[in-house]
């Protein structure tokens, strides 16, 4: 009987940072052809493969140029790139994960495509710990902190589905936790007078694609009055820990967000 193996993808090209970072982390990384120039994890990636797209656009050639026989892609933004593949004859697996569980599913999914279910559950397995520990942590707060998570600063944007989800498993409470479940973010765009009404305790800035500047969130704040500028409880938390929707979000970005809330908490108890 012919080996399973012998059907399963071999040139796989990945369009988004998750997708490397998942074939990476079950060991597939020999059958990557291709990643996406927004790559960060493994920092190796960036090394080892030729970059053959940008995120929301890509030149088709380049990608054909690698001989995938599945593209892995993310998100409605890539959905016109996706299409021209499709169109192209190549296979294309688009994932469209927003909250903390589709990002589970997706190493899932990722795992039974390359054959690799196993290591794809002790990953899985691996996070849902982690999770579990930073919950239980969270528990004991003595007081759930507001917090304000800024994806965008012109116009300003908050936080979306997972990274609101994860400011809930460290302790604290989303102010625009509405806003989350919507999936593009002109849908969350919030006004800074909105943001003052709701007073968080503590503000988290990651400029997708840009460094955060303290200065210049401070100064468009200049006049106003909410807690987390008066205790100076401005935090950035890198774009590559946070925002890519795959295991680092969990890994890096949850530990990072609990760590500042726990902080908050002790300082609010000694005061």
């Amino acid at each position: 009987m012919a080996s399973k193996a012998k059907y399963l993808p071999q040139r796989i090209a990945c369009l988004s940072t998750e997708s490397v970072e998942v074939m990476y982390a079950l060991g597939e990384e020999d059958r990557v052809v291709g990643i996406s120039g927004f790559t960060t994890r493994p920092a190796r990636a960036r090394k080892e493969k030729p970059r053959i797209s940008g995120f929301s656009t890509a030149r088709i050639d380049k990608i054909l140029a690698v001989k995938p026989d599945l593209v892995l892609a993310f998100s409605d933004l890539q959905g016109d790139i996706c299409r021209d593949l499709v169109k192209a004859g190549i296979a294309v697996h688009h994932f469209n994960q927003r909250s903390v569980a589709e990002i589970l599913a997706m190493i899932t999914t990722v795992g039974n495509l390359v054959g690799a279910q196993d290591r794809a559950a002790q990953l899985v397995a691996k996070l849902e710990a982690q999770i579990a520990i930073v919950r239980e942590a969270a528990a004991t707060l003595p007081r759930r902190p507001r917090v304000y998570f800024e994806e965008w600063d012109e116009p300003m944007i908050s936080g979306i589905q997972w990274v609101s989800e994860l400011i809930a498993i460290a302790g604290g409470e989303d102010v625009f936790s509405e806003l989350a479940i919507k999936r593009s973010a002109k849908e969350r765009i919030v006004e800074k007078s909105a943001l003052v009404i709701r007073r968080p305790d503590i503000v988290l800035a990651s400029w997708c694609g840009k460094k955060f500047q303290p200065a210049r969130f401070y100064g468009r704040f200049a006049g106003h009055d909410f807690p987390a500028l008066a205790a100076n409880q401005v935090h950035e938390i890198k774009s590559a820990y946070i925002l890519s929707p795959g295991p680092a979000a969990i890994e890096l970005g949850l530990p990072q967000i609990a760590n500042i809330i726990h902080a908050w908490a002790n300082k609010a108890e000694t005061q």
